[in-house]
């Protein structure tokens, strides 16, 4: 964790003290920092995982042990009728949702278009753009009535540089970006702001599998030297972004895609 996120919880000016956030794919890497960043500065977490039930609930130990208030969420987020159940135990548990961090996310398999089947392509568009459209339908009713409300999608420079064999990898993140970029005009009369966070690579599990997959890269440290800024990109970076995003500091930001990835 960022020697920001060990900040006390508990103190009076803790810029995120009393709001509840649910963060989907919160068990691990990206998420699990964004879920920690946000207890840090005063939130409740809602962590949602979809297999990893140890993951998850070493992140809830981690909120309680800042002084938050903490649960897991099993719920695999592509099936539309799971990611409302979810809003649902959310809400019933933590009480209404002021931040809604749209995190959880899978890589395509490399493939050309035309070796790529449109099962694939619904399989990647499912758990990134549906399950937030989805998440967004049933959390918002009730965020509208909060003083403020965060609405953040984990997005990715691939939206930007549509790569060769990363069709409905990219084709999702665009969507979700389309979709986040609406809410931003249909939510801002409610005090509701939509933003976007694009990583680069990251070293996350999935950051890990990708560089030896098409590298042939074993140890993703061993990229350092060849990053900006001497370094691989860490997960506490991109909830670093978050954490301003959702901040009385970004009081007037919404509609932005904020890349992370070092200046390209």
């Amino acid at each position: 964790m960022s020697e920001r996120s060990t900040a006390d919880p508990a103190a009076p000016d803790a810029p995120l003290a009393g709001r509840t956030a649910l963060v989907t794919g919160g068990g691990r890497g990206i998420g699990r920092a964004i879920a920690l960043a946000l207890a840090a500065d005063g939130c409740d977490v809602a962590v949602n995982y979809r297999r990893d039930a140890e993951s998850a609930a070493a992140t809830v130990a981690a909120i309680e042990d800042l002084g938050r208030r903490g649960a897991s969420f099993a719920a695999s987020v592509d099936d539309p009728d799971a990611a409302t159940g979810l809003a649902e135990a959310v809400l019933g548990d933590l009480g209404p949702v002021d931040l809604l961090v749209c995190n959880a996310g899978i890589a395509s398999r490399g493939s050309t278009v035309a070796d790529t089947p449109l099962s694939e392509v619904d399989r990647l568009m499912r758990t990134h753009v549906y399950s937030a459209f989805q998440l967004c339908g049933a959390l918002l009713p009730a965020m509208r009535e909060r003083p403020r409300g965060d609405l953040v999608f984990i997005s990715s420079v691939a939206a930007r540089h549509l790569a060769a064999r990363s069709a409905p990898y990219s084709m999702a993140k665009v969507a979700l970006e389309a979709l986040a970029l609406t809410l931003a005009k249909e939510e801002r009369p409610h005090g509701i702001h939509a933003n976007v966070v694009a990583p680069g690579l990251v070293d996350t599990e999935m950051g890990r599998r990708l560089v030896k997959g098409m590298m042939g890269v074993d140890d993703i440290s061993t990229l350092d030297a060849s990053s900006p800024f001497g370094r691989v990109c860490l997960p506490e970076d991109i909830a670093d972004v978050v954490r301003f995003l959702v901040s009385p500091a970004a009081g007037y930001v919404t509609g932005q895609v904020v890349s992370v990835d070092g200046g390209g």
